[in-house]
């Protein structure tokens, strides 16, 4: 108790210099954060490029502050080219890369990398796979070597495929039971439809049952070929080293022209209300989807902004409805994932069974209401302040800095892109922002519910017309119906 009684009075010591004196002002207090400052002028190094014999694309980047070198190998095909009923091929085929060549083992692979102070990763995404190597400098040609075996040399064996098809149903099983996870799935088949986007990229328990070797080295040799690649170095090398090593590991690389799936751009009729009912869900996930746009659309900036002003940080508009007012859930937030066609928009919320109507209705009337009523430019202020920090920070490193280019490469645009970034962020006006969001944002959203539907189905009735109900014993996501079928 003497403790406590010292420790009052020296706090009430600290304090009596800031109580207010007779006759005396009160104390100004800050009521708003201060404008953000001008962003900083970004010196980016810049890249050098030139294409081998065999059509490898090669770009070199260099970053000597530190000793330290990225490399990622893109290849320009990923889950959009998964063949029918064979969602996951993609994935699996990236996987198992790393799992044994022609020479070495995937003990002996993982041992060799691990020697040299390296990573080597391989995974697939939706428009490419991807294999990425981090070494130090002075490791580079033996390390590039192992990275070249991998792509080049795999051997698919059996026992591998077995073990990484087993770890992937088993990732899917507990999937399958969380309300965020399995939310995303579905809102993916809602928003595509039987099109090349509307599968799970990483499978589903069906489609991992049907996928064979003769699969995987038939995705392999198609698309695992240099005029379908790129290779990207960033950091602590010189130019015309990478583009020696380059040659060397990749120059004897062959393999017929690449081909890619034709675009998928018919999508199924907007508007459709889908609850997955999952009577012992703890909490619901709220999802809400439209039809986003392509990497290379002339908005690209436009929506980035007018994405962070909705739901792109802790102060967006549907954080600061849901978390900080209402206290419905942990976060809310929302984001464009951009693709070579037209990918999703995605805006979404945890929240307690009995509030996932009521979450449902505030995140399409943020997105309405930011389309039909003019955004201040004190909140836009701080939205492009916050993008333009991110970025900066994704270039402090070598593999930010290689994962900014590579994927202007993908797309196919120019990579001085880089430095215009900020201005083009800068440059957003408000009468953009809601003219954007008027086009993207107003009409009738997909909107899908994963929990347990009795404690939340009546009021969402009275928000939505035609709400789906689907028991998660008949869900099926190989089927744009997303239904089992009928025995």
């Amino acid at each position: 108790m003497k403790i406590f009684a010292i420790a009052l009075t020296l706090v009430a010591q600290a304090l009596a210099p800031l109580q207010a004196q007779p006759g005396a002002s009160a104390p100004q207090v800050e009521t708003s954060p201060p404008p953000p400052g001008p962003p900083p002028r970004l010196q980016l190094p810049k890249p050098f490029e030139r294409t081998l014999k065999n059509g490898l694309r090669v770009i070199v980047v260099p970053k000597h502050d530190v000793p330290i070198v990225d490399v990622r190998l893109l290849i320009e095909t990923g889950g959009e080219a998964d063949p029918p009923n064979r969602a996951g091929n993609a994935d699996m085929t990236a996987s198992l890369l790393t799992k044994g060549t022609t020479t070495r083992s995937a003990e002996e692979i993982a041992s060799d990398v691990e020697a040299l102070g390296a990573t080597l990763d391989s995974s697939a995404m939706w428009d490419a796979s991807a294999v990425s190597l981090n070494v130090m400098s002075t490791n580079l040609p033996k390390a590039l070597g192992s990275m070249a075996d991998v792509v080049r040399n795999p051997v698919f064996k059996n026992g591998e495929i077995e073990r990484l098809r087993s770890q992937n149903l088993d990732a899917l099983e507990v999937a399958m039971h969380d309300p965020g996870e399995l939310a995303g799935f579905v809102a993916s088949r809602v928003l595509f439809g039987a099109a090349s986007y509307g599968h799970n990229l990483g499978g589903t328990p069906a489609s991992l049952k049907r996928i064979t070797r003769t699969d995987i080295v038939s995705f392999h040799k198609r698309y695992y070929v240099p005029k379908n690649a790129i290779l990207v170095f960033g950091g602590d090398v010189a130019p015309e080293r990478a583009f020696e090593l380059a040659q060397e590991q990749f120059g004897s690389w062959s393999g017929a022209p690449r081909t890619h799936p034709p675009p998928a751009t018919r999508y199924p009729p907007a508007g459709r209300v889908v609850v997955i009912d999952m009577p012992d869900a703890g909490q619901a996930a709220v999802l809400v989807t439209r039809p986003g746009l392509r990497r290379v659309d002339p908005n690209y900036s436009v929506a980035q902004v007018t994405n962070s002003v909705l739901g792109g940080g802790y102060s967006s508009r549907l954080n600061e409805e849901i978390r900080i007012k209402r206290g419905l859930s942990y976060g809310a937030g929302s984001g464009f994932d951009l693709r070579r066609n037209i990918g999703p928009f995605v805006a979404s919320a945890q929240t307690k069974n009995e509030s996932a109507a009521e979450v449902a209705s505030l995140i399409v009337g943020e997105m309405r209401k930011l389309a039909n009523e003019p955004v201040a430019d004190v909140e836009i202020g701080p939205r492009k302040a916050t993008l333009i920090g991110d970025f900066g920070r994704s270039l402090e490193t070598a593999e930010g800095l290689v994962g900014r280019v590579s994927f202007l490469a993908l797309y196919g645009l120019p990579l001085d892109e880089l430095n215009r970034y900020i201005s083009g962020m800068q440059d957003v006006t408000a009468a953009e922002i809601r003219a954007f969001a008027a086009s993207h944002f107003s009409g009738a959203p997909d909107v899908i519910i994963v929990g347990d539907a009795k404690k939340f189905l009546a009021p969402l009735r009275k928000d939505f017309k035609a709400v789906e109900v689907i028991p998660l014993s008949q869900l099926d996501l190989d089927s744009p119906t997303l239904r089992k079928p009928a025995r």
